[in-house]
Formats: C-alpha cells, structure tokens, sequence
C-alpha cells in the first residue's frame, strides 16, 4: 500500500496517536520535547549526508571512477580476477562515498566491463550491494557509524571497536562469493524459477 518512505511516515504518525490518545503515556506537553529530539537526531543524519554528496561530487568531478576502470579492462579475460579487482575498486570507493552515490556513479561504468567478461549481472548486483554495504560501516565516511555515534553519543572510536567483527565478516562473505559464484548464482536461479 505504502513506499517504504510513505510506511515510515504513517508508522510515525500511527505511533503518536497511540502513545498520546490509546495509552496517554505521552503528553501533548511533551511532544514539543519528541520533536526537538527527532528534528536533532534527523539534523544528525542530513549533515552526513551531505558531507558524503560532497565527497561524491568530488570525486565524479576528478572523474576518478573511469580512469580507474580504465585500468581495469585488460582484466576481461579473466573473471574472477576482474570480478576480485572491481570488488576492490567498489570498497576503496566505498570508504570515500555514500551507497546510493556509490551506485549511481560506478554501475553504468562497470556494467559494460561485466557484459564483455560474460559475468551474469545478478552476481554482479549481489556482490555489488554486499560491497557497498560494507562501505556503511567503513570509516571515514561510513553513514552507518556516523549515525549510531551521534544518536547514542558513543566515540566514534567505540562504534568503530564494535563494528570490526562485522565488517571482516562481510569482507570474507564477499570475498567467498567472489570465489565460488554458484553460492549466488544457484540460489538466484531458484528464486527466478
């Protein structure tokens, strides 16, 4: 019925009315207060985000996502070394960038690359997002830590202590399904029917 945006907004408005008029727990003397702290935590989240379309903007500017695919073309005979080389390139670029910006950059760049290599572009896509979700939780500009840092006020240093046993698990998720595609492959093929 909704968009996930859409879901969100009616999850939210769904919430107050239950808290305020269901079960009066929450007073409308106090919403002023739950506003100031959403518009603080959103604030938090917009600053991130913008600084991430900066470095994006950077980026695309230098047109550094060609030029370093450029030097991945010589690698279309060999698969996995291509697919190892681009998984690279997308989790060097993904310490430096947001995910959507991430994406909307490199796809129409490697797309081409992964066609002339043969590679089945759902393998591609997976490992793709996998790649970039790692990028979230990798600093500098990894969103993901810089939200939980600010909404819970714990130091950046704590946050990133705490995401490293996930991060290397990724890494190697990423790195076992670089290797041996049919883990992707295969389960895709039974999803498509």
């Amino acid at each position: 019925m909704f968009t996930p945006t859409e879901a969100a907004v009616v999850a939210a408005v769904y919430s107050l009315f239950v808290a305020t008029v269901v079960y009066r727990e929450l007073k409308f003397r106090q919403l002023y207060d739950v506003f100031l702290t959403a518009a603080k935590t959103t604030s938090v989240v917009m600053f991130i985000v913008a600084a991430a379309l900066v470095s994006a903007w950077l980026i695309t500017v230098a047109d550094l996502p060609s030029k370093v695919v450029s030097l991945l073309a010589p690698f279309v005979g060999n698969k996995l070394v291509l697919m190892t080389a681009m998984m690279l390139l997308v989790l060097v670029v993904g310490t430096a960038m947001d995910m959507t910006p991430t994406i909307v950059i490199l796809t129409p760049i490697l797309m081409p690359l992964v066609n002339a290599a043969g590679i089945d572009p759902i393998y591609f896509g997976v490992l793709f997002i996998i790649n970039n979700s790692i990028g979230l939780i990798t600093p500098p500009v990894g969103v993901v830590l810089n939200v939980v840092a600010g909404v819970t006020k714990i130091s950046m240093e704590d946050v990133m202590r705490g995401v490293w046993p996930f991060m290397i698990a990724e890494t190697v998720v990423l790195a076992l399904l670089v290797v041996f595609p049919p883990l992707v492959t295969i389960p895709a093929k039974w999803f498509a029917g």
